[in-house]
């Protein structure tokens, strides 16, 4: 179960920011044009403002009395979808969380034009709660700690692509530039980036405004109100082949961003693929509860997370973790971006 700060029951929220009935960010004459054309009865529709079934002069009213931006429009995106998409997040709990966090549920940065998507603030277990069928708890994941995030922040729907990577710094690490049995020609600006280094990543962050999630943040977005090592629920390690590109199918590369099932959250390949940097130095755990834990001080190793197209679910799994030094990158290895709304 997901676990929110400030959490509201789904029938305490409607619509996120009413009279935006394209679900675009604000609300201007496509929205008129949509409540107009829903004229009269139009039951469980989104011109129907007052949830009444009936779209009239009050929708009409209260449209033209919202009209302009929705609230909380990040000043360097474009809203894709204001509201949370049932069929992505079908937690109705959770759906009504994110809509109560006041910040529209998916955008694409202006600049680069990466999709992410708004994780809301939260409590979870941190580490190793419990194995899979197949492996113990690594070390590097104990002890379990009780981590709370207090805001709201955005992380890529996607772990960030060679084409993204190219259009942001000019030039492509990767080692995987060609097409494969596996993937065609057209598709491979759509793998991740590899052959990237921590340190090399802060020259894409520092041109792009991105930074990279923290430790804490990587998790609490993996697991998605789960507790088990895989985001789908489940402690049986063939479960992964749905979620991730590893060892037992990835074909010794990786493969275009997305192609495999999203978490309850709507992000995909958290797991496989490529391992994702973040912000944190590595060290042990606290065993002391802990919030917006940022990691160890220094340290000599970064921490990488989820596993890739290279390994089994020893790695492939929401609580593992390993330290690496900055300056090191690997055909396995590419990251994620994050951002504050």
């Amino acid at each position: 179960m997901f676990v929110a700060l400030a959490a509201l029951p789904a029938t305490a929220v409607a619509q996120a920011c009413v009279g935006d009935v394209t679900d675009d960010g604000s609300i201007n004459g496509a929205d008129l044009g949509a409540l107009l054309a829903s004229w009269g009865p139009c039951p469980d529709c989104r011109a129907d403002l007052d949830r009444n079934g009936v779209v009239d002069g009050a929708d009409l009213g209260a449209l033209l009395g919202a009209w302009g931006e929705c609230p909380g429009v990040p000043s360097w995106a474009t809203v894709v979808q204001y509201e949370p998409d049932a069929a992505v997040v079908t937690d109705p709990a959770l759906r009504a969380v994110i809509v109560s966090s006041g910040h529209p549920w998916r955008v694409r940065d202006n600049a680069s034009q990466i999709e992410l998507l708004l994780v809301p603030p939260g409590s979870f277990q941190m580490g190793c709660v419990m194995p899979s069928a197949w492996f113990s708890c690594s070390t590097t994941s104990l002890p379990v700690h009780a981590v709370t995030l207090t805001r709201p922040f955005y992380i890529g729907r996607y772990e960030v692509t060679q084409a993204q990577w190219t259009m942001a710094m000019g030039s492509n690490p990767s080692y995987f530039q060609s097409a494969s049995s596996q993937v065609a020609a057209a598709a491979v600006p759509d793998r991740p980036v590899e052959r990237v280094s921590w340190n090399t990543v802060q020259g894409f962050l520092a041109a792009t405004g991105f930074r990279l999630p923290t430790d804490a943040e990587w998790e609490f977005s993996c697991r998605a109100g789960t507790q088990s090592p895989f985001y789908n629920g489940s402690t049986w390690d063939p479960s992964v082949a749905d979620l991730a590109w590893y060892s037992d199918n990835a074909a010794n590369e990786t493969h275009p961003v997305g192609g495999k099932s999203a978490n309850a959250l709507g992000l995909h390949d958290m797991l496989g693929n490529v391992w994702e940097l973040v912000h944190d130095w590595y060290g042990p755990y606290s065993s002391g509860a802990q919030v917006d834990p940022t990691g160890a001080s220094s340290g000599t190793s970064r921490v990488r997370r989820g596993g890739s197209w290279f390994l089994s679910t020893v790695n492939v799994n929401s609580s593992y973790r390993i330290g690496i030094p900055p300056a090191y990158a690997s055909s396995d290895m590419g990251f994620r971006v994050a951002r504050d709304p």
